[in-house]
């Protein structure tokens, strides 16, 4: 199988969360820790669905809603810096792999789109 390289940092990233929401539960904010838990470990589950897709829009789908996971988990990471619950240097370098994975996501998904809607259009002899 050829390597995928938002199979690989989605997982990561997901690795990257896992000891953040521990850190939080040890502060005691589990509401914030299960958040960003589910929602920075669904991103690489949502690609792994989209990489076995039964379809071009089945995969369009699934990697849509990883990039809105992805999303989320900014949203979430962003809280926690501004509210200070979590200091800046441990949430930044996080923050930016969830750029990452929203950029590459978005680029996936936007291509996947122009491929499919141009695929409709073509002639065939």
């Amino acid at each position: 199988m050829k390597p995928s390289i938002i199979q690989d940092k989605s997982y990561a990233f997901a690795l990257r969360t896992i000891p953040l929401a521990k850190r939080l539960k040890e502060q005691k904010e589990f509401e914030i820790a299960g958040q960003v838990l589910r929602s920075g470990t669904s991103i690489g589950a949502n690609v792994e669905e989209a990489l076995a897709g039964i379809s071009r829009a089945d995969f369009i789908a699934k990697m849509s809603i990883a990039s809105k996971e992805a999303r989320e988990t900014r949203y979430w990471l962003r809280l926690m810096r501004d509210s200070k619950t979590v200091p800046e240097t441990i949430i930044a370098p996080i923050e930016n792999d969830c750029l990452e994975l929203i950029r590459i996501l978005t680029a996936i998904v936007k291509t996947s789109q122009s491929e499919l809607a141009n695929s409709k259009f073509k002639i065939k002899n």
